[in-house]
Formats: C-alpha cells, sequence, structure tokens
C-alpha cells in the first residue's frame, strides 16, 4: 500500500502563495492518478488538481490558473504550486492516488476512486 506525506503548509496572506509536497512511497501502480483534494471547517472535501503518470493535468475553475500541480521526474513527489491565494482556500489539504485502470482512462476528482491517502497538512489564508 502506497505512503503519501504531506507537507509544506503554512499561514500565509492573501494574494502570497505556498507549495505544498507529497512524497509517495510505496505506490503500486505504474498507471495512476494523483490528486490535492482539501477540505475547509464544515465542508466537504473537493479536489483541486489531478495529474496522471503520463503529466495530464485538471483543475477545478476554482483554482485554475492559480494553482499547478507537477511531480519531480522520478515520480517521488507530487507538488501543488499555489498562487494568489484567497481566504477560501484556507483548508487542510490531502494529497490521495488510485489506479488508473486502462490507459484511456482519464483521471477524476471523485473522492470515492481514491484509495491512498495522506495525513494531510493546513493552509490558512489571511485577508
Amino acid at each position: 500500500q502506497a505512503q503519501l506525506v504531506e507537507s509544506g503548509g503554512d499561514s500565509v496572506q492573501a494574494g502570497g502563495s505556498l507549495t505544498l509536497s507529497c512524497t509517495v512511497s510505496g505506490l503500486p501502480y505504474n498507471r495512476y492518478c494523483m490528486g490535492w483534494f482539501r477540505q475547509a471547517p464544515g465542508k466537504e472535501r473537493e479536489g483541486v488538481a489531478v495529474t496522471d503518470n503520463i503529466g495530464r493535468k485538471n483543475y477545478p475553475d476554482s483554482v485554475k490558473g492559480r494553482f499547478n500541480v507537477s511531480q519531480d521526474n522520478a515520480k517521488i513527489t507530487l507538488y501543488l504550486q499555489m498562487s494568489s491565494l484567497k481566504p477560501e482556500d484556507t483548508a487542510t489539504y490531502y494529497c490521495a492516488a488510485y489506479r488508473r485502470p486502462s490507459p484511456l482512462d482519464r483521471c477524476t476528482m471523485a473522492i470515492g476512486r481514491y484509495n491512498d491517502w495522506g495525513q494531510g497538512t493546513q493552509v490558512t489564508v489571511s485577508s
């Protein structure tokens, strides 16, 4: 089973930038989806970025143009670069992964598809 460990959460001012990291070990899939999710108090967990083993990416409109997901060449670390942060970006951020069943399968932000989760890292954006 994969182990995912997030880091990089911090408190920042609105308009600032922050990069989160997710160190991945033991991922048993050659073909996979990995994503960043967030959960604010009293709200449901939502996806903010997904990518796959061939580098395709997808974002919801709420973060498009502000967030960027990337992986290192060894695919050991998943990053989430966040800029122009807003108070509504305040949440606990999680990384997660699941096996992509076929080469034609596109990654989804459906939380139920993700099998492996990290413990989360807190991002607080103040106005």
